[in-house]
């Protein structure tokens, strides 16, 4: 585990978090600007001198002010990679001598072996002997990510890497981001204010609000405490006449647009509990196209006076709709009871939304 305790106090700012975090996949840091979220990652990388906490990553630690005998590792000396909104990339250099100049940190003898797994893993072997000044935004960060990561880092910190990006490059770096969660074992603490972003990369999601930790695990867990279902899906099919796929899922199958995903390909779909609408029976003459028979969980206040959450089984995960404080009484909706879920918009997180 990344075991991490800090606390900094500036005027008007007060960060003050504890965290236990895996030492796989990606943890996502969200939250609005202000929250604490790349103070939190500076303070992990040593770049907050007047932090004080402590920070063990598996069996090593790189900081603890409390021990008898204070410790804190010098950035330099901490076995880390960091990217940051801008590639700082050398400009005067190609891209094969700034990912050269990634070699010279490495610790061990088999960087260059890593650094080779990075290229092909980000796609930039073409690019090597291109000048970084030809580069698209897109491809001098992924430049910048394999030059971190030919240090061999116990730990990937990304403060918000897609913020400088239009719409396009996002789209393919967060594919490449996707690949490198997928085929490295390495654990990455992502920063953004993006929704999208955190519920398509996160396995682990911890939000922050003024400099406080607000609710953290794993991804699927913290959005349905937020009124949100994520769904893991695969291509099944297409429609070519329609231009349609279906995905299916633990608990049944989705209906959506064709995004131009390859049959068999893996995808999240997120379902907002607002978008969810129920009845006791399957309805005709509907241009809703996903619905599915869900068994009741429960219900809880909804987030408006008006509103009730119903808790909703469908397979495997928890189905979450919003509906009226009216409907839920003449619905008179119990525990263990099957009703139908019309899903009226899903967000398919790698291609868009699609209704």
């Amino acid at each position: 585990m990344i075991e991490l305790s800090f606390q900094l106090q500036r005027p008007g700012f007060e960060l003050q978090v504890e965290l236990s975090l895996p030492t796989t996949g990606v943890t996502v840091l969200l939250g609005p600007s202000g929250s604490g979220k790349t103070t939190l990652l500076r303070c992990m990388a040593g770049l907050e001198p007047e932090a004080k906490g402590r920070l063990r990553v598996g069996a090593s630690v790189w900081q603890d002010d409390l021990a008898q005998a204070p410790l804190s590792l010098p950035t330099w000396r901490r076995p880390l990679g960091y990217v940051f909104q801008e590639a700082s990339l050398f400009e005067h250099l190609t891209v094969q001598g700034n990912l050269n100049f990634g070699l010279k940190r490495a610790q061990t003898a088999s960087s260059r072996e890593t650094l080779n797994q990075a290229i092909e893993t980000l796609g930039i072997g073409h690019l090597l002997q291109r000048s970084v000044l030809t580069l698209s935004g897109g491809e001098r960060q992924r430049v910048a990510m394999a030059r971190a990561l030919a240090t061999r880092p116990e730990v990937l910190l990304l403060d918000e890497p897609l913020a400088a990006l239009d719409e396009a490059r996002r789209e393919e770096l967060l594919g490449w981001l996707e690949r490198l969660r997928d085929e490295w074992t390495l654990p990455m603490v992502y920063v953004t204010h993006s929704m999208a972003e955190a519920t398509r990369l996160a396995n682990t999601l911890v939000l922050m609000s003024q400099g406080r930790v607000r609710r953290a695990g794993p991804v699927a867990e913290v959005l349905q405490q937020e009124g949100e279902t994520l769904l893991s899906t695969q291509v099944l099919s297409k429609d070519p006449v329609w231009h349609l796929m279906t995905l299916g899922f633990a608990g049944g199958e989705l209906v959506l647009p064709d995004s131009g995903l390859p049959l068999g390909s893996r995808t999240r779909v997120r379902v907002l509990a607002r978008d969810v609408s129920l009845s006791r029976q399957p309805l005709a003459d509907t241009s809703i196209q996903n619905s599915w028979p869900c068994v009741v969980l429960g219900s809880s206040a909804g987030p408006h006076p008006a509103q009730k959450q119903i808790q909703l089984k469908l397979g495997g995960v928890v189905l979450q709709a919003n509906i009226t404080a009216r409907a839920s009484d003449r619905l008179q909706l119990k525990p263990g009871e099957v009703v139908w879920a019309w899903v009226k918009a899903v967000s398919l997180l790698g291609s868009g939304a699609a209704a």
